[in-house]
C-alpha cells in the first residue's frame, strides 16, 4: 500500500511540473511539432499517468485482493486487473500526447491491427490467456497435461502458463523434477489439457499390477486385495465417489462405479495379471500406490497356499 501512495504522490509532483513546464519557455528546436516546453510538458505528464495508474492499480489490488481470498482467485484478479490498468494507461499516455481521447483510442486500435500481423503468436497467447480466465480449463494449482508436459500450475500471466514440472526427463511415477517449464497460452486454444485436480473432483483412478500363478485362487486373492485396499483408503473412496456419483447424475453420462477398490483380471501367456483399481489425490498417488504395493505384498505372503506367485524368469 505504501508503493501506491508513494507513486501517487510523485505522479502529483509530475503532473505540476507538467504544468509548470507549459507555461514556460525552453530554448531549444521544435521536435516532431513540439516545442521543448511543450515536449517536457508532455513527457512529465505521460509519468504522472504512468504513476498514477501504478499507484492506484497497487492501491485496488491491495484493497480487493484480501487476505482469506484463496490463491487461485487472488491470482485471476490481480491478472485481470494488471490488464484493466495497462490499457488505461496505455490509453492515458496517447491521450496525453495527442491532447484527444478520442484519437488516441482511435490510434491504439490502428496499432493493434498493424500488430496483429507482427505479433501473432503473442496476440494469441493473450487471447489464450482470456480464455484460460473466463472458461477455466485449469488455474493455478492445478496439475495439467498439455502439449506433453505435465506438471502443478503455479502462474499464468498474460501469456505463459509456467508449470513446476512432473516426470519429465529427470525423474519418474509423478514426482517433481525441480524444473520449471512454461507453455504459451495459445496452446490451451489447439491443444488437449487434461486437468488432474479440480476442484469439483480432485480424485484420479490409480492401479496396481500384480502377477499371480494360474494355481491361485483369484476370487480368494481379488477379495484379500480389495479388503486390504479398503482398509487402507478408509472411508475416503467411499465419500469421493459418492461425490463423483452427484456430479454424473447432473450429466447424460451412465456409469457404474464402485465405491470400495476393484480388481480387473487380465490372462497372460505365462501368469494371470491381477489390476487393483482405486481411487486416490493425484499428489499422492505414488505415496499410496507404494504404501498399498508392501501391504497387499504382506497380505497375501500370508497365504501360500490360495496366493502363487509366478517363479518364471520370464517375468
Amino acid at each position: 500500500m505504501t508503493r501506491g501512495y508513494l507513486s501517487i504522490l510523485v505522479a502529483l509532483v509530475c503532473a505540476v511540473l507538467a504544468a509548470v513546464s507549459a507555461s514556460a519557455t525552453l530554448p531549444g528546436p521544435i521536435v516532431y511539432g513540439f516545442t521543448p516546453s511543450e515536449l517536457t510538458s508532455k513527457a512529465l505528464a505521460g509519468v504522472a499517468v504512468v504513476l498514477a495508474a501504478y499507484g492506484t492499480y497497487v492501491l485496488v489490488t491491495g484493497l480487493a485482493l484480501s487476505r482469506t481470498m484463496d490463491k487461485r482467485r487472488r491470482h485471476k484478479v490481480q491478472s485481470v486487473l494488471q490488464l484493466v490498468f495497462v490499457v488505461l494507461a496505455t490509453v492515458g499516455v496517447l491521450g496525453v500526447f495527442t491532447q484527444q481521447w478520442v484519437p488516441a483510442l482511435v490510434s491504439l486500435g490502428v496499432v493493434g491491427f498493424a500488430a496483429t500481423f507482427a505479433l501473432q503468436q503473442p496476440l494469441l497467447s493473450l487471447f489464450g490467456w482470456v480464455y484460460i480466465m473466463t472458461k477455466q480449463p485449469y488455474e493455478v494449482g492445478d496439475r495439467i497435461a498439455i502439449e506433453g508436459n505435465k506438471g502443478d500450475v503455479v502462474d499464468v500471466d498474460f501469456l505463459v502458463t509456467t508449470l513446476w514440472e512432473i516426470n519429465g526427463e529427470l525423474v519418474s511415477s509423478n514426482q517433481p523434477s525441480g524444473r520449471h517449464v512454461t507453455v504459451p497460452n495459445s496452446a490451451v486454444l489447439s491443444a488437449n489439457v487434461v486437468n488432474f485436480s479440480r476442484d469439483e473432483f480432485p480424485y484420479v483412478w490409480n492401479e496396481i499390477s500384480f502377477q499371480v500363478a494360474y494355481e491361485t485362487d483369484l476370487e480368494f486373492t481379488k477379495e484379500l486385495f480389495r479388503e486390504t485396499a479398503a482398509e487402507y483408503l478408509g472411508d475416503e473412496m467411499a465419500a469421493a465417489v459418492e461425490r463423483y456419483r452427484e456430479q454424473l447424475e447432473e450429466t447424460p453420462v451412465e456409469l457404474e462405479v464402485n465405491e470400495r477398490p476393484s480388481v480387473n483380471v487380465k490372462q497372460e501367456e505365462s501368469w494371470v495379471e491381477l489390476r487393483l483399481r482405486y481411487l486416490t489425490r493425484p499428489r499422492r498417488g505414488q505415496q499410496v500406490k507404494n504404501e498399498l504395493y508392501a501391504r497387499v505384498l504382506d497380505r497375501a505372503n500370508e497365504h501360500p497356499e490360495q496366493v502363487k506367485f509366478p517363479v518364471s524368469r520370464n517375468r
